[in-house]
């Protein structure tokens, strides 16, 4: 078995006595071991710190161009909301010029017929028709179908045969815009006859 070498000649000493003589010697004020040399540690913290500053400013400039970036889009939304708003009307108005040159050029007609007179307006009624179609505006006539109060106002209601609160005359078309009402149809429905 080879001997091994023990510290500040404590050969064949007890735990006791070694514990008395390193702290007689003042081994335990000694300076620390280190690996690397204080002059070591200085440069590689102030560079990893000069490593992490650039890092933080790159991070900085890139959450300002970002910053800018949504501040632009969100700028641009608004924009085109309010440009949509202001001329969401500008197709329909624009098939709506045509009815108002026929209506025009029938009155600005001299020595006009009747007939020529009427023609003219259902000329005009198939342009107004078409532009209606063209902005999905639908017409509501509902003889004969169920009273339906979300697209229907009821004007009165009189006996007749057949199955009550059905319409039976249309006083005034209603009209619907996407499937939205725009105005009721104001019918006249059907109620039962009293028994005989």
């Amino acid at each position: 078995m080879q001997q091994q070498d023990t510290p500040l000649g404590t050969e064949g000493t007890t735990a006791p006595e070694l514990v008395e003589n390193i702290s007689s010697t003042g081994a335990d004020t000694a300076a620390p071991v280190t690996d690397a040399p204080e002059a070591d540690i200085i440069p590689s913290l102030a560079e990893q710190l000069r490593s992490a500053e650039l890092k933080a400013a790159e991070h900085h400039d890139a959450w300002l161009r970002a910053k800018a970036e949504t501040e632009n889009v969100r700028r641009r939304a608004q924009d085109d909301i309010a440009k949509a708003s202001k001329f969401a009307a500008e197709k329909f108005a624009q098939s709506m010029l045509p009815v108002k040159d026929s209506l025009e050029a029938a009155l600005a007609t001299e020595n006009a017929t009747l007939e020529s007179l009427k023609q003219g307006v259902e000329l005009t009624l198939k342009q107004l028709v078409s532009a209606f179609q063209g902005a999905n505006v639908v017409e509501v006539s509902p003889v004969g179908e169920k009273f339906d109060p979300n697209k229907h106002q009821a004007i009165s209601a009189i006996e007749a045969d057949g199955e009550p609160n059905t319409v039976i005359n249309v006083l005034q078309k209603g009209y619907l815009l996407n499937e939205r009402v725009m105005r009721p149809a104001l019918v006249v429905v059907s109620k039962a006859k009293p028994a005989a």
